[in-house]
């Protein structure tokens, strides 16, 4: 661990992002580490461009008068304050995350474009943390504890202080005269956080007295390992022809398989993960090579947790998203094919004009439906009508997609569908100018 006269230098490795950023956030909760955090943050910025967020819990009676002092302090050294109380409701992770996941969402909605955010977690933060995700059976992304930094919204969150020890902190405020506020609620071990601090991490201590650099070096490690697995991950999915589909991505099925189970295992955490969603648990993973992987190949199963569905389709494994994969809209919307229009999937239709393709330029508006079931047409250049149905399973539209489409009518007659095809008699010859559509489906 650093020696307390270190600190002064703790900001230095961010002093370019400081002098970059168009907004500086610190989470100040009014004890000792954000307090002494907001100091030194101060002797680097004018204290007219931060802005101290603090959030009200209301877990602890005292929670007010805490808010309170923060606020005057601030007002005292000049720095902006903002104050956010939240109601919380315990999930099934228990109140601590639920504190954590409303603390970082109201830090989220905060942060402007390239905003920084700066929190106080110092090296016993760091060793709770490991010890923490160690019990609960984490991975090596999740030991190698909390990262110096990484985004956050628009922003960028930063831990400056994750090299210092708690003593190194306290000594530090000592000596500088500083005073903040004491949670009594850090003394009640019912948290398992608390738990550690008081329990588990003295009876370590007395018993092998560096367990924190051990700890921190196995941190390290774990980072190192991560990057390696992610590496590899991104590696094998360039193998695997991986394509952005609509709602989502597709990875080849059959060149999956070829991979070794711990291969596909390591890819299918990663997949969700550098598309910035969350990287789906061991438990899942499983799940999704017994049930969708090996299933038959006329299939079609899935695995939804959260946000994401895993599904097949013609030899494609797909991660989708799933809050939109299978709304359904019956009523008919008008458009005139000039704007960009926001369907109730939150899909979206637009248009441009291409020589040889889509709509005439004749036709201003058209009414669009969703599929109701016995829809024919003909597309153009083919001989004869067929029904949507087989022609939708024909131009390899995915089912989850079917009943998603819009379909584009004039007067009661099926114009076109979607931006797979317009129907014979509505399109243009191939030296004309047409109008046409484009369909986003926006991925997860």
């Amino acid at each position: 661990m650093s020696e307390s006269s270190a600190l002064n230098s703790a900001l230095i490795p961010w002093k370019q992002a400081i002098d970059d950023a168009p907004q500086i956030l610190l989470g100040l909760s009014g004890g000792m580490d954000s307090i002494l955090l907001l100091t030194l943050l101060k002797e680097q910025v004018d204290s007219q461009c931060i802005q101290a967020v603090h959030i009200n819990h209301g877990l602890s009676d005292n929670a007010d008068q805490w808010q309170q002092f923060a606020k005057d302090y601030c007002e005292n050294i000049g720095v902006d304050f903002y104050a956010k109380k939240i109601q919380l409701v315990a999930t099934g992770d228990g109140i601590e995350a639920a504190a954590r996941e409303a603390r970082y969402s109201v830090f989220e909605k905060r942060l402007k474009v390239g905003g920084l955010l700066f929190l106080a977690h110092h090296a016993d933060d760091q060793v709770e943390t490991v010890l923490y995700r160690l019990l609960r059976g984490a991975g090596s992304k999740g030991l190698s504890g909390m990262p110096a930094t990484r985004p956050l919204g628009a922003g960028k969150l930063i831990r400056p202080l994750l090299d210092y020890s708690r003593q190194d902190l306290h000594a530090e405020a000592l000596s500088r005269k500083l005073k903040w506020v004491e949670d009594e609620s850090n003394q009640d071990s019912h948290f398992d956080r608390n738990y550690i601090r008081n329990k588990v991490i003295p009876a370590i201590a007395q018993r092998w007295p560096n367990y924190a650099q051990s700890i921190m070096h196995s941190a390290a490690l774990s980072h190192q390992s991560d990057h390696l697995s992610k590496a590899l991950a991104i590696e094998d999915l360039n193998q695997l022809e991986m394509k952005k589909e609509r709602a989502g991505w597709s990875i080849s099925l059959s060149l999956f398989t070829e991979l070794s189970n711990l291969r596909q295992k390591n890819t299918l955490r990663y997949w969700s993960e550098i598309n910035d969603i969350s990287a789906p648990s061991s438990k899942i993973i499983n799940e999704i090579l017994s049930s969708v992987v090996s299933a038959r190949q006329d299939a079609s199963p899935e695995v939804v947790w959260q946000s994401q569905c895993w599904t097949r389709f013609q030899n494609r494994l797909y991660l989708l998203n799933h809050d939109n994969k299978q709304l359904r809209y019956k009523s008919p919307i008008n458009w005139d094919l000039k704007d960009c229009l926001l369907l109730p999937d939150n899909s979206s239709l637009n248009t441009r004009l291409s020589i040889g393709k889509g709509l005439g330029q004749n036709i201003d508006k058209v009414e669009i439906r969703y599929r109701q079931g016995g829809e024919r047409c003909k597309p153009e250049g083919r001989g004869h009508s067929s029904s949507l149905k087989k022609l939708l399973l024909e131009y390899q539209l995915p089912s989850w997609l079917r009943d998603r489409i819009p379909l584009f009518y004039v007067q009661d007659q099926l114009v076109a569908v979607g931006d797979l095809w317009v129907c014979d008699g509505w399109g243009v010859k191939p030296k004309e100018t047409g109008i046409e559509i484009l369909w986003q489906v926006d991925s997860l």
